[in-house]
């Protein structure tokens, strides 16, 4: 049986990728079990599935080749749930009926388990004529926040929240607006936001060009394109979003470019999909292919390599038949197309087991030959499908070898294409793999480089007590094996110590090999200079990268954290230290609990509501434990004790309380709402969860602002503790918070809104 080299790989599988009954009770013993349901799920489609399923799982044992969560947590399960992470939906028309369709359908995709990714630069802008109403348009950022309501108010499948991109064209009227739009911390929480950036803008903003914001051919105002260009630059290193979108150099080196036209991608920014394209993920794990570790023969298993990847290209292949799809669009688009996104992780621990310092222009010579690699394995192996399957049916291969994408590939692989054509139009894609990463043994996640080499995780038990775990990288972990206390060598660097345009070498290093595209994040330090910070996206442009997300220490989304050394170590807030803590059971009531009592008037009640909420400290930060809603008004004394009672019971299990103010502001009352502070509150109940809104923002559970407050419920304080410090993992209650591939990421249980 496999031993977990860690405590906290196998809490990642029990908690997201264990198949388990409804009341909890196992159905997968061991991970074995998990590895054999998935290869038996995956085989059920093949002409003869016994043979395939010994070689699936072959590929799946000992963590080798590491199927994206959806299938990990879904395939074999008989769930009603899609086997794919993500999907763009269908361009938004620019009607009323039309949008609200499109958001049906985005609320049934989340429901099975999809992110999903819009581009709203099809809505007209803010202003603009309405006809046949006599209205103005209220412009594409008040439908997203319909968009981030209803992402709020689902919960997806594997318990994850919802997770939504939400892009706009450069060129857009509206376009300022949304580059702005997340400073005020309480708003699109569950958007992450790109702004398409086409080559003319690129080229304007070089020679310091105007700049029209046009919609449908009207030219709403002109712009110079650098202050444009300088506006998206200061926002992101002030807030680290928008991220940025190269599109068109998407769409020219696109193999699909005869046949779609991209404007979106999935919530990470890895797989640049057309209208219900959906996003199908997988990686090979880096790190276990490497032989003679930190010897004088290190070196990566090409041979491996290549056999590893053709069985996986089949195993995908083999998703886009096995898997369920929210909408019929999703399934034709899919198996027209028969895209996949075979990636890598560990490639910073394999580096280091090589003997090269992530970053360095070794270490990114070597990305490409690996990279190149695997792209050539694994368009012979789609190759080797199309002769057994058939080709993908929009196959055409003339436009097919003309697109850009193919024209770095080798002479005797486009002959192949050419001879018997291809399965998969796209195969390649490097995505977030921060939980499965994990769940692996805490491998490197992506591309990235190894982000923290160790530290120390405490668990709080029920009894109040703590154990104390150290988390270790796996590189540093066979470092010590092999070579016992040795200090570790000067090639070793962590994400902090990187320059910014190290991880711009190593990102444009594999770039050039996947044909999709990448989710990573820059790290940048907090101290850098905004013209430093500026050149690292104008390196982006210039290397060929088709996107750029950095990061860097804010005021919004909270500081990472840092490690100097291979020792173990706390997590270092802003203001103090913090121990990282993670909620395993429901915990007993402490005799004392800090809290406040916030008095709400409601338009039909004569006496006032008193809502209490209490939170629990641990380690100087506070989380909420428990509401106490109350009330003369005795027709409201059944309900308030009910949802008393639930409330506090959610909140002393931890997890991803913030759930509960999303579903109470949902609820909608058929006799009406009031208007509260210029805000229409649909209910008492959505008030009473404004409230609480309020108390986490205020106590810094939730990220908000003081100009984020302004939309919430009046409710007037009665007593209000001492402020904590820092922000909490919304899924564990953790203080270990980081940024990773594009989403902030919990180092202590895995949690990520993309991953």
């Amino acid at each position: 049986m496999t031993r977990f080299s860690a405590p906290i790989a196998a809490q990642i599988w029990d908690m997201k990728y264990r198949f388990k009954e409804a009341d909890g009770t196992p159905k997968d013993i061991t991970v074995e079990d998990t590895w054999r349901r998935i290869a038996t799920s995956l085989a059920s489609v093949e002409k003869s599935p016994k043979a395939w399923e010994d070689k699936f799982y072959g590929a799946l044992e000992d963590f080798k080749y590491l199927p994206a969560g959806r299938i990990t947590a879904g395939a074999g399960t008989a769930r009603q749930v899609t086997l794919f992470n993500c999907f763009v939906m269908g361009t938004v028309p620019d009607s009323m009926g039309g949008i609200f369709d499109m958001l049906k359908e985005a609320a049934l995709t989340m429901q099975q388990g999809g992110g999903i990714g819009y581009d709203f630069s099809t809505i007209r802008p803010k202003g603009a004529i309405v006809h046949g109403v006599a209205a103005d348009a209220s412009g594409p950022l008040s439908f997203m926040d319909v968009w981030d309501a209803m992402c709020r108010t689902i919960m997806s499948a594997g318990s994850r929240r919802g997770a939504m991109m939400a892009t706009m064209r450069c060129d857009h009227p509206d376009v300022e607006d949304f580059i702005t739009a997340k400073h005020d911390a309480a708003r699109l929480r569950m958007f992450n936001m790109s702004v398409l950036i086409t080559d003319p803008f690129m080229d304007a903003v070089k020679s310091g060009g105007d700049w029209d914001l046009v919609f449908k051919g009207t030219v709403y105002r002109t712009v110079k394109a650098r202050d444009l260009w300088d506006a998206i630059m200061k926002s992101t290193y002030e807030v680290a979003e928008p991220g940025v979108i190269f599109i068109d150099r998407i769409n020219k080196a696109n193999n699909l470019s005869y046949c779609e036209t991209i404007a979106a991608t999935n919530p990470c920014g890895e797989q640049p999909l057309p209208p219900y394209g959906a996003c199908l993920l997988g990686s090979i794990n880096m790190a276990r292919l490497v032989s003679d570790p930190f010897g004088d023969a290190a070196a990566l298993d090409i041979a491996a390599l290549g056999e590893l990847v053709a069985t996986a290209v089949r195993m995908m292949d083999n998703v886009v038949d096995a898997s369920q799809f929210p909408l019929e669009a999703q399934r034709q688009e899919a198996k027209a197309k028969r895209r996949i996104g075979l990636g890598v992780t560990g490639l910073a621990d394999a580096l280091l087991m090589v003997g090269l310092r992530y970053g360095s222009e070794e270490a990114a010579r070597q990305t490409d030959e690996w990279m190149h690699a695997i792209a050539r394995a694994a368009y012979l192996a789609s190759v080797d499908l199309a002769k057994e399957k058939g080709a993908f049916p929009l196959f055409d291969a003339e436009a097919y070898l003309a697109s850009g994408a193919m024209e770095a590939m080798d002479e005797d692989v486009r002959e192949a294409i050419r001879e018997h054509g291809i399965r998969n139009a796209l195969l390649t894609s490097i995505a977030p793999t921060g939980t499965i990463s994990l769940y692996a043994g805490n491998v490197s996640s992506g591309i990235e480089p190894v982000f923290a080499y160790a530290y120390t995780r405490k668990v709080l038990q029920k009894d109040g007590s703590r154990t104390e775990e150290e988390v270790v990288d796996y590189a540093v972990q066979m470092w010590r094996e092999l070579k016992g206390d040795t200090p570790l060598p000067d090639y070793f660097v962590n994400a902090q110590t990187l320059a910014p345009l190290e991880h711009v070498r190593m990102q444009a290093a594999a770039q050039k090999w996947i044909d999709s595209s990448i989710s990573k994040t820059i790290n940048c330090p907090e101290d850098i200079s905004f013209d430093d910070f500026k050149e690292v996206y104008m390196a982006a442009w210039d290397q060929g990268c088709k996107g750029c997300t950095t990061y860097r220490p804010n005021a919004v989304t909270g500081s990472v954290l840092s490690v100097s050394d291979d020792k173990p170590v706390a997590v270092e807030q802003e203001n103090g230290t913090a121990e990282v803590v993670y909620m395993t059971e429901p915990l007993d009531r402490p005799t004392e609990l800090e809290g406040a009592t916030y008095k709400l008037k409601w338009h039909d009640s004569e006496h006032a509501i008193y809502i209490t909420v209490n939170d629990l400290v641990v380690g100087g930060h506070r989380r909420p434990f428990e509401v106490f809603i109350n009330s003369k008004n005795m027709e409201h004394f059944a309900w308030t004790v009910a949802l008393t009672r639930m409330i506090s019971a959610v909140f002393r299990r931890g997890g991803d309380v913030t759930f509960v103010v999303e579903e109470l502001k949902a609820v909608f009352d058929p006799r009406g709402g009031a208007w509260m502070q210029g805000k229409y509150v649909p209910s008492i109940l959505a008030a009473i969860g404004g409230v609480i809104e309020k108390h986490m923002i205020a106590t810094s559970f939730l990220s908000g602002e003081g100009e984020g407050l302004k939309s919430d419920p009046q409710a007037d304080v009665v007593t209000l503790g001492n402020a904590p410090r820092g922000k909490a993992c919304g899924s564990c209650g953790s203080y270990d918070l980081r940024m990773v591939e594009g989403c902030m990421t919990c180092g202590s249980c895995g949690y990520s809104k993309c991953g």
